[in-house]
C-alpha cells in the first residue's frame, strides 16, 4: 500500500465494505469494476484506482473476488480487531450510540458513559454504568478504551479532548458542534448533523439547476 492515501478515498471504504458484504450475502463470488461502479455511483476507472490504492488486486477480464477484497478492506480499517469505547455526554445523542446495537455488531463495544448531571449518575442504559464526569481520568485505566466519543456541549469539548490526549486517548469521535485542536498523533472524525442537513438543503436547491 502507498504511504499517502488521500481523504476521498478513505470516506469511500465503508461504502466499499458496505457493498461487498451485500454483494457476499447475496452469494455473489465475483464483481467487475464496471458492476461494482454502477452499484457505487463510481466509474471503473476511479473503482480500480481506489483498489489499487491499497495493493493489487483484481485481474484483468476477470474482477475482483468479492470475498477476498471484502476480508482486505475489513483489515485496512482496523475492523478485525475490538474497539472499546466510552460516552462522555450521556444526553440523547450519546444514550441513542450507547443504544444502537449496531456498533457491537461491527466490534465497537461501549463500556461506560460519562455525565455531570447527578439525575443521570448511577443510572444505566442499556446495561452501561453512567458515571461522574469528575471520575473520567480514574476509570480510563480500568475501562481501557481506545476511542472517546464527545457528546457533550461545544463549551466542554476542548478541554475534554486535551484531558484525554494527557490520558493517552488517541482516537476521538466528536459530536460536539465544534472544530477541535488536537496533536497531529491524535486522530478526531467530526460528526456535525447541522452539516450534513445544510449539504442535503444546498443539493435539494440546485437540483433544478
Amino acid at each position: 500500500m502507498s504511504g499517502y492515501v488521500s481523504d476521498a478515498v478513505i470516506r469511500r471504504l465503508p461504502a466499499y465494505y458496505r457493498h461487498l458484504r451485500e454483494l457476499e450475502n447475496d452469494g455473489v463470488t465475483q464483481i467487475s469494476s464496471q458492476e461494482l461502479g454502477e452499484r457505487m455511483g463510481l466509474t471503473p476507472s476511479q473503482i480500480r484506482q481506489d483498489i489499487n490504492t491499497f495493493g493489487g488486486f483484481g485481474r484483468q477480464g476477470y474482477g475482483y473476488q468479492v470475498h477476498d477484497l471484502k476480508e482486505h478492506i475489513h483489515k485496512i480499517m482496523g475492523l478485525d480487531r475490538d474497539h472499546r469505547m466510552v460516552i462522555i455526554g450521556a444526553g440523547r445523542i450519546g444514550q441513542a450510540i450507547a443504544n444502537y446495537a449496531g456498533f457491537a455488531v461491527q466490534g465497537f463495544h461501549t463500556v461506560a458513559l460519562f455525565d455531570i448531571d447527578p439525575v443521570k449518575i448511577g443510572q444505566s442504559t442499556e446495561a452501561l454504568p453512567i458515571y461522574p464526569a469528575e471520575e473520567l481520568l480514574l476509570r480510563l485505566a480500568d475501562l481501557q478504551p481506545d476511542i472517546c466519543v464527545l457528546a457533550l456541549p461545544k463549551e466542554a469539548a476542548q478541554q475534554t479532548l486535551d484531558l484525554l490526549y494527557q490520558a493517552g486517548i488517541r482516537g476521538i469521535w466528536n459530536f460536539a458542534p465544534v472544530d477541535l485542536h488536537f496533536p497531529r498523533d491524535m486522530v478526531v472524525v467530526n460528526v456535525h448533523l447541522s452539516d450534513s442537513l445544510q449539504i442535503l438543503s444546498y443539493q435539494m436547491n440546485h437540483q433544478k439547476e
